[in-house]
C-alpha cells in the first residue's frame, strides 16, 4: 500500500502517489432521492437541479446545521461522503498526507482530520499546499503562490527564514473563483448566442448545463481563427453556432483579472517576486498577459504539489496523535535520495540545441537567430519570455516569461515553425 496524497481543491481534489496523479474530482455534490451523487456527475448535472446542488461544502466546512438538505445533517456530511468517493475511485486503503489550501481554519482541519479517521484510509500528515506548490522553487524566494477554488482564490506570500522555506500570510480574494469565471463566460456566450443564433441557451435548464459543461471544452479548442472561438450547442434536433472574439471574452474577464491582479501587487509590495500560478489559471485566456509586469511568473502542472510532498514526507508525515499542518519546510538536506537522483538526471538531461521546424541550432552559439531573441539562460535554466505577446507552449496558451526545459514545444498562433529543445550528442 503506496503513500497518497489528497490535494483538497474544491475546482478538483486530486489523489496522487509515486505514479503521478490518480485520480480528479471536483467538489459537487448532488442529492438524488436519499443518494448523494459526487464529482463529475454531479457537476454535469448542477444547472438542471440547482436545489439539491452543493459546491461550497469544503469551502464553508463546518457541523453547523443545515435547515434544507435533504436528510444531509451538515456540510461536513457532503464533505465525509467526498473523502469515502475518492478512496473508492482512487483506491485509498494506507496513509495518506493532505495538502490542504492556507484559508482553512483550525476548526476546519480538525474537521478533516476528525472525518479522516472514520475513513477506510489513515491520515498521516497535513502541510499547507502552497508551501509544497513552492518549494521545489524556493531558490527564488520571495515566492506567491495563487490558488484558483471554486469560490475564490487564494494567495500565499512565502518566504526564506533561517534556512527554511515559511508561510508568511494569506489573502482571500472572493467572488474571482472558477465558478465566478464560468458565469461570467455564460452570460457572454448566452447573449452572443441570442444576438447571432435568436437563441437562449439559459430558457431552460437543459440546454443551460448543456452550456456549462461546454464551455471548458470551447476554451481548449485550436481553431484555425486564433481571433475567435466557435461555439456549438446542439438542443434537440438543432444546431446552434456562434463566434465569441476573443478580444471580447478577455475584455469580460478583466474586472475579474485586475482583482486578483491588485492583491498580488499588494503581497508583492514592490518587491521582485516569484508567482507561481495553480493549473487552473491555464485555460483563462489574456489571464498571464494581465500580469507581463512581473518577469518571473510560472503555472505549476497539474500533480507538482503530491510530488512536492512525496519528495518532503520525511517532514510531514508524523503519528496519529501528532498531527499538525504543516507551514515551514528545510530548503537544505530536504529532499529524498529519489529526487536527488531526479535533479541529477535532469543535469545530464540539459538542452545543447534548439530545433526550429527541421533545423538544430546550438545554444553555445554566441548569437543566436532571430528567432529565439526570447530565449534567456541563467544560471544553466532556460527562460523563454515573450512579454504580452501570447504563444503555444506545449499547446497550452501562454504569455510572459516560463521555465522550459528539455522537450518543451513553443509555437506562436500565427503558423510559424516549431521551437523544441533538443539534445543532440556528440558521443
Amino acid at each position: 500500500m503506496s503513500l497518497k496524497v489528497i490535494e483538497l481543491n474544491d475546482n478538483a481534489l486530486r489523489v496522487g502517489d509515486e505514479s503521478g496523479i490518480l485520480v480528479e474530482s471536483p467538489g459537487f455534490a448532488l442529492a438524488v432521492g436519499k443518494q448523494l451523487q459526487l464529482g463529475d456527475i454531479a457537476k454535469q448535472q448542477a444547472r438542471i437541479h440547482p436545489t439539491n446542488s452543493y459546491n461550497k461544502y469544503w469551502h464553508e466546512l463546518s457541523l453547523d446545521p443545515l435547515s434544507h438538505a435533504n436528510g444531509i445533517r451538515h456540510l461536513a456530511d457532503i464533505a465525509y461522503a467526498h473523502l469515502l468517493h475518492l478512496a473508492e475511485i482512487g483506491q485509498i486503503d494506507g496513509d495518506v498526507i493532505f495538502a490542504v489550501p492556507g484559508n482553512f481554519t483550525r476548526q476546519q482541519l480538525a474537521i478533516l482530520l476528525g472525518l479522516a479517521k472514520q475513513s477506510p484510509f489513515q491520515p498521516v500528515g497535513v502541510v499547507d499546499s502552497a508551501l509544497a506548490a513552492a518549494i521545489p522553487m524556493a531558490q527564488s524566494a520571495p515566492l506567491i503562490y495563487v490558488e484558483m477554488q471554486l469560490h475564490q482564490v487564494v494567495l500565499t506570500k512565502l518566504a526564506s527564514v533561517n534556512d527554511e522555506l515559511v508561510r508568511e500570510s494569506v489573502i482571500q480574494v472572493p467572488g474571482v473563483g472558477s465558478q465566478n469565471f464560468m458565469d461570467s463566460m455564460m452570460q457572454l456566450a448566452t447573449g452572443l448566442f441570442i444576438q447571432q443564433c435568436r437563441f437562449n441557451p439559459q430558457h431552460d435548464a437543459e440546454s443551460e448545463q448543456q452550456l456549462f459543461n461546454a464551455l471548458p471544452h470551447w476554451l481548449r479548442q485550436e481553431d484555425k481563427d486564433q481571433n475567435s472561438l466557435t461555439l456549438e450547442l446542439k438542443v434537440n434536433t438543432s444546431v446552434h453556432t456562434a463566434k465569441m472574439p476573443r478580444e471580447s471574452l478577455i475584455k469580460n474577464l478583466g474586472r475579474h483579472y485586475k482583482s486578483i491582479g491588485q492583491q498580488i501587487a499588494e503581497l508583492a509590495s514592490g518587491v521582485e517576486s516569484k508567482i507561481i500560478l495553480s493549473s487552473e489559471f491555464q485555460e483563462l485566456p489574456g489571464f498571464t498577459t494581465s500580469l507581463s509586469k512581473y518577469r518571473d511568473l510560472q503555472i505549476l502542472p497539474a500533480g507538482s504539489i503530491s510530488s512536492a510532498v512525496l519528495q518532503h514526507r520525511d517532514h510531514i508525515v508524523r503519528s496519529e496523535d501528532q498531527i499538525q499542518l504543516i507551514s515551514s519546510l528545510p530548503l537544505s538536506g530536504h529532499a529524498s535520495g529519489n529526487a536527488n537522483s531526479k535533479q541529477s538526471a535532469n543535469l545530464k538531461q540539459s538542452p545543447t540545441h534548439v530545433l526550429i521546424g527541421s533545423t538544430a541550432v546550438s545554444l553555445s552559439l554566441a548569437q543566436l537567430p532571430e528567432q529565439l531573441e526570447n530565449l534567456e539562460r541563467h544560471n544553466g535554466t532556460y527562460y523563454w519570455d515573450s512579454g504580452e505577446q501570447e504563444f503555444l507552449l506545449n499547446q497550452n496558451r501562454v504569455s510572459g516569461k516560463h521555465e522550459i526545459s528539455l522537450g518543451d514545444q513553443i509555437q506562436f498562433p500565427a503558423g510559424s515553425d516549431e521551437i523544441r529543445l533538443i539534445q543532440v550528442n556528440n558521443g
